[in-house]
């Protein structure tokens, strides 16, 4: 599989509730070409959409977000998740991950964290909370310092601000929910859900 990072411009970061909606939400965001989905485990649901996805929608790269333990990694990996996220790294997470045999992006905010991570051979890594931390001026500062530093900004990016991320030589795409509006997800609107995948696919850095 291609890198996380490079299998479209946006990721979307998904809140599941009702498990019977993960199978027609992920069919609307492939459909409008964005197939790398981020399931983040908030949710009783989640593990179980998931599943639902990983089974029914093979076109799907499927992912788990909100990973902060090695049961969550078991867990995620179990339920058929092809990638991880997580908000942030420990040690013990990281092993967890590295273990786990699927691509996984470790949270950072810091550069002694983008360091570390380096030094323990892991190039690729989520930056969040990306507009909170610094935003794209954070980010474009560690280019020169750090440039094996690839990311995937998530945190208040939203369809206006992305491509000023796209941009940066160090970021392969971004995570957002703008695409899942959820009086959308409320009325099950999922032809508006893939139009707007369809918009976030088109943006280019």
């Amino acid at each position: 599989m291609p890198s996380v990072l490079d299998l479209a411009p946006v990721v979307p970061v998904v809140v599941i509730e009702d498990a019977t909606d993960a199978v027609p939400l992920a069919r609307a965001l492939v459909a409008g070409g964005l197939p790398a989905i981020e399931v983040t485990l908030r949710t009783p649901a989640a593990l179980d959409a998931i599943r639902a996805i990983a089974d029914e929608v093979p076109d799907a790269v499927i992912g788990a977000g909100t990973v902060i333990s090695s049961d969550g990694v078991d867990a995620a990996v179990a339920a058929g998740a092809r990638f991880l996220v997580s908000p942030g790294w420990t040690d013990r997470l990281l092993n967890a991950m590295k273990a786990s045999g699927v691509p996984f992006l470790p949270g950072v905010s810091t550069t002694s964290e983008v360091v570390a991570l380096l030094e323990r051979g892991v190039n690729e890594m989520k930056f969040f909370p990306a507009e909170a931390a610094g935003g794209t001026p954070y980010l474009r500062s560690l280019a020169g310092p750090l440039p094996g530093a690839r990311f995937c900004p998530t945190g208040g990016i939203s369809l206006a601000s992305a491509p000023s991320y796209l941009t940066l030589e160090n970021v392969g795409c971004v995570g957002g929910t703008w695409m899942l509006p959820a009086d959308a997800l409320a009325a099950k609107d999922w032809d508006r859900v893939e139009s707007l995948a369809r918009e976030a696919a088109s943006l280019r850095g």
